[in-house]
């Protein structure tokens, strides 16, 4: 007697684009996490694999930022650092600096520089801004290690303030990938708008105390000044390593308010422009 058959049930996924206001389905990143672990490790490979210095450059970059604006800022122009060495002083506010710059470029440039592999196939689109981030963290650890030596050389001290940095750093990535998933819709639809956003991240720069101290601004216009969450970070920056600055207050707090707005806003703005990608670009 054979043996009855069951009736093999059909499965079907439909994989729609979003349509309208619908839900960010954050979940699906955690379903991707070995996706965005690949990209990651992929990224920190490509980067640096045809260049003569390679991985030399995540050092080589600030470095060579810091003795610039040492030159111009420290020697010239003789800018007050708060009675800490100038190159140190600068140096600890560039590597939270380019963090959050490469947070704008990641998500600014996310869509369309990986529109071949999203034409082809599907995966959230969050992980391409995210895994270019994670690579970002490498990059800085990496130039820590140069941070940490020269406040060895100094004989700098720091305060118990470095178990905040992550929270410095979650507040410097939420702003700027906020603001870059905003503008990677005008990328895609108008390529020129690049040079613009690279003027924009240069005038934020000068914007926020990275070359300069936060004293030279006058005190009148400081609470509004501090509303920069960029200020909080680059002042929280060198309040724990180097115990210069004032402490993080309540402006800290609003403006990091500030950047979740912007943040979410940024999240549905960018699902809405990642479905036409394809069309578009």
């Amino acid at each position: 007697m054979s043996a009855s058959r069951r009736p093999v049930a059909a499965y079907e996924f439909v994989i729609e684009p979003p349509h309208g206001w619908s839900p960010l389905n954050l979940r699906a990143l955690w379903e991707y996490r070995d996706l965005l672990y690949f990209m990651t490790w992929r990224g920190l490979k490509g980067r640096y694999q045809q260049m003569a210095l390679g991985p030399l450059w995540i050092v080589i970059q600030p470095l060579m930022s810091m003795l610039l604006y040492t030159l111009i800022f420290g020697v010239i122009a003789r800018l007050p650092s708060e009675n800490q060495p100038y190159q140190v002083f600068t140096y600890v506010a560039l590597l939270p600096w380019g963090f959050f710059s490469e947070a704008v470029s990641a998500g600014t440039n996310s869509l369309l520089d990986s529109k071949a592999i999203i034409a082809k196939v599907y995966f959230p689109r969050l992980v391409l801004p995210l895994s270019r981030i994670a690579s970002s963290l490498v990059d800085l650890a990496i130039a820590f290690v140069i941070l940490v030596g020269m406040l060895l050389y100094y004989r700098i001290t720091p305060t118990w303030g470095v178990v905040l940095l992550p929270v410095f750093l979650l507040i410097a990535a939420i702003t700027g990938l906020g603001v870059g998933l905003w503008l990677a819709g005008l990328i895609v639809r108008y390529r020129d708008f690049g040079q613009v956003v690279g003027f924009l991240v240069r005038a934020w720069m000068y914007a926020t105390p990275v070359v300069y101290s936060l004293t030279i601004v006058p005190e009148k216009w400081q609470t509004l000044y501090r509303l920069n969450p960029m200020v909080g970070v680059i002042e929280g920056f060198r309040w724990a390593l180097l115990g210069t600055g004032r402490a993080p207050d309540w402006t800290l707090l609003v403006s990091a308010l500030i950047t979740i707005p912007i943040f979410v806003g940024g999240l549905y703005a960018y699902r809405r422009v990642e479905r036409s990608i394809v069309d578009i670009a």
